[in-house]
C-alpha cells in the first residue's frame, strides 16, 4: 500500500523544505544531473511527487500515487500518471533513463519497484537512484528520529551496499556512484564513491 498520506496532509510543508534548505537541494540536484542523459532523452520519474526534481532535470513524465502532489506537478506542464513503482502504467522498453529520488525508502517492494524500472527501460537506457545513506550521519539521524517526523515516519531507509544490490539482482550493470552532503565539506561538494556523503546517487545500465 503507497505511503501517501504524509504527502497529502503535508504537501505544502514538503515543498518549503526546498525553499528552506536550498543549498542542500542543489547539492542534491547537482549530484543527479551528473549521472542524467544529455536533453533531448526520454526520462520518466517514479515518485515525482511535486515535480521538483522533473522540472529542473528536464523530465516530462512522472508516477506518483499521491494526487495532491501530482496535481502540483500537473501545474507546471508535468505528465503524471496515477500508479504506484511496482506496478508502472507503461509499456515495455519506453523510456531512456528512469529517475528515483528518496522514493525509494517509501516502496512496499524495492525489487519489484527496481525490475519495473528495467521493464519500461529500452536497452541501453539507465536508473538513476538518489537516496539518502542508511550509514551516513543525516541517515542514522533520519532513522533515531524517525517516529517524530511527518514524512520519514513509515519510511524505510537503505544503506548504499543495500542499493547497488537490489540493483544488481533486478538486472542492473552499476556504472557510477557519487555522493554529496558530505560532513565538513560545502554542500556543493561531490565526489565518487560512497561511504562520507549522506546523499548517495547510483547509475545503473541496461544492457543488451
Amino acid at each position: 500500500m503507497p505511503k501517501i498520506e504524509p504527502f497529502e496532509k503535508y504537501s505544502a510543508e514538503y515543498d518549503k523544505w526546498f525553499d528552506n534548505h536550498s543549498d542542500l537541494y542543489a547539492a542534491e540536484l547537482g549530484a543527479i544531473r551528473q549521472l542524467v542523459p544529455p536533453s533531448g532523452a526520454k526520462g520518466l520519474e517514479i515518485g515525482v511527487g511535486s515535480g521538483k526534481f522533473a522540472v529542473q532535470l528536464g523530465i516530462k513524465v512522472g508516477v506518483e500515487p499521491s494526487e495532491k502532489m501530482a496535481s502540483k506537478a500537473r501545474l507546471q506542464d508535468l505528465e503524471v500518471h496515477a500508479g504506484v513503482a511496482e506496478k508502472l502504467p507503461f509499456a515495455d522498453e519506453l523510456f531512456d533513463f528512469v529517475l528515483i529520488v528518496t522514493t525509494i525508502c517509501f516502496v512496499d517492494d524495492v525489487g519489484k519497484s527496481l525490475r519495473e524500472a528495467f521493464r519500461v527501460l529500452k536497452t541501453g537506457g539507465s536508473i538513476i537512484v538518489g537516496f539518502v545513506d542508511r550509514e551516513s550521519e543525516l541517515g542514522k539521524q533520519y532513522s533515531q528520529n524517525r517516529e517524530n517526523s511527518k514524512f520519514y515516519k513509515y519510511a524505510t531507509f537503505y544503506s548504499t551496499p543495500e542499493v547497488l544490490r537490489h540493483l544488481k539482482e533486478s538486472g542492473f550493470v552499476i556504472t557510477n556512484v557519487l555522493q554529496t552532503l558530505i560532513p565538513g565539506e560545502v554542500p556543493k561538494t561531490i565526489l565518487e564513491g560512497f561511504g562520507r556523503g549522506s546523499f548517495v546517487v547510483t547509475k545503473g545500465m541496461k544492457v543488451g
